[in-house]
Parts: structure tokens; sequence; C-alpha cells
């Protein structure tokens, strides 16, 4: 009855031994009298018992290795603290465990002489400022030294780059000084550009004045020639009326200069007291000469009629003496009609 107990014994731990159930994400290497055989991928495996055995459980999922921070010199010789991060792999379960004793350690190192590489062939400032550079450097470096191994590296992240303290005081006050000098440059242009439009405004501004005064020159030219042309016109009219036997013209060129010495007279800067030697009635009877010739000028289209005598107004000064005929009497000025 013993030898039954344990038999059923052995046939139960047999049956145990022969069975492996692989968690998902591993991969178990087997072994037959220590050589490797085969890999069991995850779910229920049978091996042979007592013969076969399992060798390395690997883990198939992507792993996490933190750098830790070591001292690099730079191209320039800056000593600078780095650490990074690395993600990698494992695609081959028999070459990550059979070609390389202890992976995770091997990855590592690799990474940090690596690291040391790459960034002494670099001066501080590309270290500082090219980060991607470094990290797809490292990246192929470090996968392809990892690939016998049946791993992949995925990523390689450098986490920091500290400089000492020193070197980044100077760096502090060197970008201080830059700021500033952008900054004085800025103002400086701003200062030039607000020169070149003022001056660009007052080259403007004295175009437009010399344009306003030759369009004025130009305005005034036009007006006294027009205004001579009036004037020739005048003279013509009144020296066919003189022609004509009128004299009334000449009448209405003394009453004409009369007033215009009488205005200048007034408007004199040099006087404040306006004396007439005559009577201002003087002054309208020599007006009368210019209504007998506005009335001559509208009917010239019709034969010429005898002019009808008037009556002479009588005031109290004699007007401004006029050019007499070749008669020995003066000529008598015809009376302007009476207001109605």
């Amino acid at each position: 009855m013993f030898f039954v107990w344990v038999l059923m014994a052995f046939v139960v731990i047999t049956i145990f031994r022969g069975v492996k159930s692989v968690p998902q994400g591993y991969e178990y290497t087997v072994q037959r009298f220590g050589r490797y055989t085969h890999t069991l991928a995850p779910g229920l495996g049978f091996i042979i018992p007592w013969v076969d055995a399992i060798g390395r459980k690997m883990n198939m999922m992507e792993q996490v290795l933190d750098v830790p921070s070591q001292d690099v010199i730079t191209k320039d010789n800056a000593v600078v603290k780095v650490d990074g991060v690395v993600f990698f792999q494992v695609l081959d379960a028999a070459k990550a465990a059979y070609e390389v004793a202890e992976l995770e350690v091997a990855v590592l190192n690799l990474v940090m002489t690596n690291i040391r590489t790459v960034l002494g062939s670099m001066d501080l400032d590309e270290s500082l400022s090219k980060r991607d550079d470094i990290n797809s450097r490292l990246l192929a470096v470090v996968d392809r030294a990892t690939h016998p191994w049946g791993v992949k590296v995925n990523r390689i992240e450098i986490k920091d780059i500290q400089p000492p303290r020193d070197l980044i005081d100077s760096m502090a006050r060197q970008m201080k000084a830059e700021r500033e000098k952008r900054a004085n440059i800025l103002e400086a242009e701003g200062f030039r550009a607000a020169a070149i439009l003022k001056a660009e405004g007052e080259k403007q501004a004295a175009v437009l004045e010399a344009e306003g005064r030759r369009e004025s020159a130009l305005r005034d030219a036009e007006a006294r020639e027009r205004l001579a042309e009036a004037e020739a016109r005048a003279t013509t009219m009144v020296s066919e009326a003189i022609a004509k036997g009128d004299l009334q013209a000449i009448n209405y060129f003394v009453a004409q200069k009369y007033v215009e010495a009488l205005k200048d007279f007034a408007h004199s800067p040099n006087q404040k007291t306006l004396l007439l030697p005559m009577e201002t009635t003087g002054v309208l009877g020599s007006l009368a000469g210019i209504v007998e010739l506005t009335r001559a000028a509208g009917d010239a289209p019709r034969p010429p009629a005898a002019p009808k005598p008037a009556q002479r107004a009588v005031f109290t000064a004699d007007p401004p003496p006029a050019p007499k005929p070749p008669s020995s009497q003066p000529p008598q000025k015809p009376q302007p009609p009476a207001a109605g």
C-alpha cells in the first residue's frame, strides 16, 4: 500500500514538472541536461519531466534604466554632470539569456561610456543646445552594439546637463550682456528710423510748401494778367469814346484815380486823421461820367444820338481838374438823372 502511495506521488510530481504556465510578457528558455533547446511562449507549455528544466525567465516587455549622474569633460575642457534614461526591449530571449551576462548592467555601462564619448567631442554650447543630436548619436551607437544580444534600444534621453556653478554665473552674465547689447541695438535702430521718418516728413512738407508757393505765384500772375487785360480793354473803350467826342470817359478816369488816391491816403500807416481839401459831393459829380459811359456802352449797337444837355449839379467845391478840349470854353457836363 505504501508503494502505491509513493507511485501516485511520483506521478503527480512528474505531471507538475512537465506542465509550465508562462505569464504574458515573459518567455522561458528550456534546457535539456543544461543545454538550451527551445523557448516557451506565454501560455501553457509542456516539457519532459526530469529531463528538461527552465533555464531563464526573460522579461520581453520594454524596460527602463536610469543612467546615474557622471562627470563628463567637454571638448573645451568644461566639466559637466550628465544623467539620462534608457528604454530597451528584449526581442530574442535566447540571445539575451546566453549571449551576455547581466544584461541590464551591460546596457547601462555601454550607455554611460558612449555618453562620455559623444559629449567629449562637443563644445559646452553645443552640448547644451543640441540635445536631439546627442540622443540620436547615442541611440545609433548603443543599438548597434546591443543587436547581437537580441536587444532593441528604443530611446536614449539625456535628462540633465549641469555645468559648474561658476560657469553658470559666467553664462548668466554673458546672457545679460548679450540682451543689453540687443536692446541697445534695437533702441538705436528705433532712433534711426524716427530720424529718417522725421527727415522724410520735413522733406515732404518743404516740397508741398514749395509747390504751394509755385501755385500761388502762378495764380497771382494769372490774376495780374487778367487785370492788365481788363485795364487794356477799359483803356481801349475810353480811347474809342474820346475819339467819338464823348468826354465822359475822361471824367471816368479822373474819378477812378481820385477814389484810389483817397483810399491809399486813408490806409496810410502814418496818418491817423484824413483831411479832405474838397467836398465829397465833388467826387459824386466826377462819378457822373461813369454812369453816362455805362449807358453809352449799353447803347453801342444803336446809331449814336446827340447827347442831351443836362443840368449840372452845384457843388461847393470844384471836382479834380480834367483835360480841357481844344475849344476856348470848357464843355458843360451833363447832369445825372435825379434819384426817384
